[in-house]
C-alpha cells in the first residue's frame, strides 16, 4: 500500500527485447499454419469457442495488443457488440492485426466476410494461429513473456516487411 491507501500495481515483468513473442524459425512467415476449418486440430479451444466465443476472442486481444486490454475486457466488449450484432467487426480487427503481425494474407476472404460467414472458425483459427507460433493465448500476455524470458528468448523475431504501426 502506498502511502495515501491505494495499492500499488505490481510491475509487468520485463518484456523480451523485441516485445513480441519468439516465433519459431521453423514456421513460414507469409503463411497461415491452419486452415480456417482446421477448427477440430484443437479440440478443447474448438468447444470453448463454440460455447464462449467471448473467451477466446478475449484471449485473442489481450495477446495480440501486447497485454494493453485485458482478456476480461475484450470479452465484455465482444459480448456487447454481440448484443448489438456486431460482434463480426470486433473480431476482424483483431484478426487484421494478427495478420500484419506474421504478414499473412487475407484469406480465404476478407477478414470482414470471414469473420461474418464464419466467425467461430475464424476465431479458432486466430487462436490456433497465435498458439503455433509460440504463444498460450489461455496463459495471457504477462505469463507468455515470463515464459519467452525463462527460456532465454530476447532476440528479436523475423516479422514480414511491411507498415510497422
Amino acid at each position: 500500500m502506498s502511502q495515501n491507501g491505494h495499492r500499488r500495481r505490481q510491475p509487468s515483468p520485463p518484456l523480451p527485447t523485441s516485445s513480441l513473442p519468439p516465433f519459431p524459425n521453423h514456421l513460414p512467415q507469409g503463411q497461415w499454419t491452419s486452415g480456417l476449418c482446421g477448427c477440430f486440430q484443437d479440440p478443447k479451444n474448438c468447444l470453448m469457442t463454440a460455447i464462449f466465443p467471448c473467451i477466446t476472442m478475449g484471449q485473442i486481444a489481450h495477446i495480440v495488443d501486447r497485454g494493453t486490454i485485458s482478456c476480461c475486457a475484450a470479452s465484455v466488449i465482444y459480448v456487447a457488440l454481440a448484443y448489438a450484432g456486431c460482434a463480426p467487426l470486433y473480431g476482424c480487427t483483431y484478426r487484421t492485426k494478427l495478420r500484419g503481425l506474421f504478414g499473412l494474407p487475407e484469406r480465404p476472404l476478407p477478414d470482414g466476410l470471414v469473420h461474418c460467414l464464419c466467425c467461430f472458425c475464424a476465431l479458432c483459427q486466430d487462436y490456433r494461429e497465435l498458439k503455433n507460433r509460440g504463444t498460450d493465448p489461455s496463459l495471457g500476455w504477462e505469463d507468455n513473456v515470463e515464459k519467452w524470458n525463462q527460456n532465454g528468448a530476447t532476440t528479436a523475431p523475423t516479422v514480414a516487411t511491411g507498415m510497422n504501426r
